[in-house]
């Protein structure tokens, strides 16, 4: 397949939707030859926050200067971003190539009867594989697709598991509560493997339990770690990262947010923890690779008056953290939004988070998917500060209208609205 094919291919396998189990992953890595060890990995789960710790932990390893995957999802605006070493996307020419190997092996397994068809989401992940163990990778970051337990990453015994944090979302397949929830994502742990999570109150109960079923040594924020904020904006923030009663040190990253310390701080332990097994990573790579990190489209500002800000926020916990980074850098200025989510989302404790009585919204479909709400249900259920409007750029000249260039815009609700806005609203950045 040349790389059209290869994405025609990977689109038609949408169709299948999300099935959890094991067997179609396994069979398909077992004829690929069990790519997934022959490469040193780091496992990242959670219901916010995967991303963001996922390139961090990358970035601290590429400035040891190693040779370095990242698997994450989904994308913005090309298959590419989800499979990339050192920080670059696999190029089209690799990706139509490992697509083709993995396609025929899949294949010929149904069609031999071994397994049903493998899913769009499976077959990325044994492409990212077979990637990163062809390219000779020498750590792959590996963010969960969803959940832990079942989900296709899982067949890797990673040197660290992170467990971000644990919020309802994904309820029609993880389950009702936080707990159940929980449960799924402690899936990841493996025998004797160290943990690091960012789970509190009921959510971290179940990860405690199975770290102790599986001796893994467990290091949690807020207990064997913290981090504590010393200044931050919307273009970055200083905080003191303390761990135990020997270490102190303090740090810079770019990401805004009260949530990103947390997430950095997860970051950085966890590659502490790689580090003692790794002397080429110093003290002072953790430093760089925490200050050089970047990660679209989580309050990401590309543009000023009015500042222009995407983030996905596509569940309450996401909205949570929006709504506090808006009121904490943008308390008095007016602001717009442009809205979109999934409709199998909790559409309406996201709207009740997110915005204030006066607040402009603009709703509009995230994309042209089936699971895209419509934008006059999504105005219907905000209320009448809303209007659907039938294009995402036209919402946005209407929000920017709306704020003045005194305000802010935000776009919001799905990663795939923030994709489709990447893919087709031009802006000029040159006043940031």
């Amino acid at each position: 397949m040349n790389y059209q094919e290869s994405i025609a291919y990977l689109d038609s396998l949408g169709q299948f939707g999300i099935r959890l189990g094991m067997d179609r992953i396994q069979q398909l890595l077992f004829v690929l030859g069990h790519p997934e060890n022959q490469i040193k990995t780091v496992h990242v789960a959670g219901t916010n926050g995967k991303g963001s710790v996922t390139s961090m932990i990358s970035s601290i390893f590429l400035e040891a200067g190693l040779r370095v995957g990242k698997f994450t999802s989904p994308h913005l605006v090309r298959y590419n971003e989800r499979i990339q070493i050192n920080e670059k996307d696999i190029s089209d020419e690799d990706f139509a190539k490992v697509l083709t190997t993995v396609r025929e092996f899949a294949d010929d397994l149904v069609k031999k009867g071994a397994c049903e068809q493998p899913t769009q989401f499976e077959v990325l992940t044994a492409a990212a594989f077979h990637y990163f163990a062809l390219q000779q990778v020498d750590y792959a970051v590996i963010e969960v697709g969803l959940g832990g337990l079942w989900d296709s990453t899982n067949l890797i015994k990673p040197l660290v598991s992170v467990i971000t944090n644990v919020a309802l979302d994904h309820t029609k397949v993880l389950g009702s509560t936080v707990e159940e929830i929980s449960m799924q994502k402690a899936g990841i742990i493996k025998e004797k493997v160290p943990v690091v999570t960012g789970a509190e109150g009921t959510a971290l109960g179940p990860i405690q339990v199975m770290s102790a079923v599986k001796q893994s040594p467990i290091y949690v924020y807020g207990y064997s770690f913290k981090g504590k904020e010393l200044a931050g904006s919307m273009e970055g923030q200083r905080f003191i990262l303390q761990a135990g009663t020997n270490y102190a040190s303090e740090y810079e990253i770019q990401l805004p947010g009260a949530h990103q310390i947390v997430n950095a701080s997860l970051a950085i332990v966890a590659a502490k923890i790689v580090s003692k097994q790794d002397p080429r990573i110093t003290e002072e790579h953790l430093h760089l690779g925490a200050a050089h990190t970047k990660w679209p489209g989580r309050l990401e500002k590309i543009s000023a008056s009015p500042d222009v800000i995407l983030d996905g926020a596509h569940n309450p916990n996401g909205a949570e953290a929006l709504r506090n980074a808006l009121d904490t850098y943008y308390p008095d200025r007016k602001r717009a939004f442009v809205f979109g989510m999934m409709g199998d989302k909790n559409v309406d404790e996201v709207i009740r988070i997110l915005f204030r009585p006066d607040d402009a919204v603009f709703t509009v479909r995230a994309d042209d998917g089936p699971r895209a709400a419509e934008a006059a249900d999504l105005a219907a259920r905000t209320g009448s500060n809303a209007t659907p409007v039938d294009t995402v750029s036209r919402a946005y000249r209407l929000a920017c209208e709306a704020t003045g260039t005194d305000g802010v815009v935000c776009v919001c609700g799905s990663l795939y609205l923030v994709g489709t806005f990447k893919a087709n609203v031009s802006i000029k950045a040159d006043s940031l």
